[in-house]
């Protein structure tokens, strides 16, 4: 296996893979990086030598880091709503590894276009009130205050402090505070269901071989929570790596409203309190994300992030600039890009 000899842990994952090659009929000479995430994780593809399943994805998870179990109950209980996630086919939790069924290498974020986009979203949408639709096993965390207060710390320790250079005055620090106090009191108030929290266009799949539960195939689960409503909506819709006009974006969110009021979601009546749901679940998105992509290259040393900060930035600010409460937070973006404030605020 072409892997270099001072990675242990590789080394590990291929006396693994001896262990199942007849099993599962492994080409030990194929196993080639499919991709990484924002973790410790890796993912392998291996080929197989069975043409009804050409291949196999292996996951090298580090348990000390990102133990195998929550990944496997989150597929578990995805499962169960009828959507197309990765099988386990084999396991080696003490070690850190899966054997999973291959999605695929097509990824919305490859292949979204204007032509396709509502197709692919409507799959994505129907997909995710199949999930919403799931009750809330015993081991599934909740996404509650302090969950979400220490997510939002990460903007001003990450991204303002160690990103941008910027120490937080006092009054800046107390506007802050007060920031995530609005935007929690919203979040926890939207009805509470179960959260993907990573449902974006890098971990939804178009499969060459629709499963029986159809597109997309999803991805990243391990990390599912129970918590507010608009969360994997605004994921996906105002997504850090591909963004909409606004007016594509409201489009979709209707939609996704009227088809949780048909199927019987408990949901806001009115729509204008679910789109500021949706807007204000954003923000608090928008600003732990700015912290993790910061994270991610100051002390990860991954910089593949950093071009998507002008875009979450932009998330952040519209949202600011369109509700009276958020103002302080407006200025401070002002103030971290060295410009005049000039605000315009609609209600």
């Amino acid at each position: 296996m072409p892997f270099p000899a001072t990675d242990s842990r590789l080394e590990l994952l291929s006396d693994w893979l001896k262990s199942l090659e007849g099993r599962f009929a492994l080409e030990l000479g194929s196993v080639a990086v499919a991709s990484s995430d924002a973790s410790f994780r890796r993912y392998f593809r291996v080929a197989t030598r069975d043409s009804q399943i050409p291949s196999f994805i292996v996951m090298d998870a580090p348990p000390e880091h990102e133990p195998c179990q929550p990944f496997i109950r989150a597929a578990t209980l995805l499962s169960r709503a009828r959507v197309s996630v990765p099988h386990v086919l084999a396991k080696d939790v003490t070690r850190g590894f899966l054997l999973l069924t291959d999605l695929g290498t097509r990824t919305y974020l490859s292949e979204l276009g204007r032509e396709n986009a509502r197709d692919l979203y409507g799959d994505a949408v129907g997909a995710l009130l199949r999930i919403q639709s799931l009750r809330r096993p015993a081991w599934l965390p909740h996404y509650d205050d302090a969950l979400l207060l220490r997510e939002l710390q990460l903007f001003p320790q990450w991204y303002v402090q160690r990103h941008i250079g910027h120490t937080l005055n006092a009054k800046e620090q107390g506007d802050l505070e007060a920031t995530f106090h609005h935007l929690i009191a919203r979040n926890l108030a939207e009805p509470q269901v179960v959260v993907h929290r990573d449902y974006h266009s890098r971990n939804l799949m178009i499969l060459d071989d629709p499963m029986e539960h159809g597109n997309p195939g999803i991805l990243d689960f391990q990390d599912a929570v129970f918590g507010p409503q608009t969360y994997d909506l605004v994921s996906l819709l105002r997504d850090a790596y591909i963004d909409w006009e606004e007016e594509a974006v409201l489009d979709w969110v209707v939609r996704y409203w009227e088809l949780a009021r048909l199927h019987g979601h408990e949901v806001a009546a009115d729509f204008a309190e679910f789109w500021q749901n949706f807007e204000w679940m954003g923000l608090q998105r928008h600003l732990k994300v700015l912290g993790i992509f910061a994270r991610l290259y100051h002390r990860d040393g991954k910089d593949g992030y950093l071009k998507e900060l002008p875009r979450v930035v932009g998330y952040a600010r519209a949202v600011a600039g369109r509700y009276r409460v958020f103002t302080p937070l407006l200025r401070l973006f002002d103030a971290l890009e060295g410009r005049e404030a000039a605000f315009g605020y609609t209600f």
